[in-house]
């Protein structure tokens, strides 16, 4: 935890989101991991038709500097900007709302009806509920209701 109890993603959060909201784009996520006992600070950011590699480098130095002023010595090792991807998380309820209609992949923390894994088609957010229509499996066409806090990730699904 951080300055006030707030987690570090949520802090990094609340630097970054005007500042890329600012540049015209989205903040989708940020997380912070730890691989090979380093510790990775990602932004992930998106605009209509993807971000370049211009968007990121701005949002990099404007965030950075931001983020140095915060943290003299960082809780993390290394910090990047980068888009979400064709399979991007979905987080927000505008999220919800705007990619309807597309192909999820929704992960439960525990096991729900045996399994923890669900692909359909996203209905939307309705009463605290990830609602899809399944696309797999024997249970294909029925529309099944996830509460949302049963939900551990929700990202967008593309078929290779």
């Amino acid at each position: 935890m951080g300055k006030g109890g707030k987690s570090i993603q949520a802090q990094v959060e609340a630097v970054a989101r005007p500042l890329v909201e600012a540049d015209g784009l989205e903040l989708v996520d940020v997380e912070l991991v730890k691989e090979g006992g380093y510790r990775y600070l990602r932004l992930y950011i998106d605009k209509e038709g993807g971000v370049s590699f211009d968007d990121c480098e701005r949002v990099s130095r404007a965030v950075d500097a931001r983020l140095d002023e915060l943290w003299p010595d960082p809780p993390y090792d290394f910090f990047e900007v980068s888009s979400p991807g064709v399979e991007r998380p979905l987080k927000r309820d505008a999220d919800f709302a705007r990619y309807a209609g597309h192909q999820v992949q929704v992960s439960t923390y525990a096991p729900v009806d045996g399994q923890k894994l669900f692909i359909g088609e996203l209905v939307g957010l309705v009463d605290g509920n990830v609602v899809l229509r399944l696309t797999r499996g024997p249970n294909s066409g029925k529309e099944i209701a996830l509460d949302r806090r049963r939900v551990a990730r929700v990202k967008l699904h593309v078929e290779y």
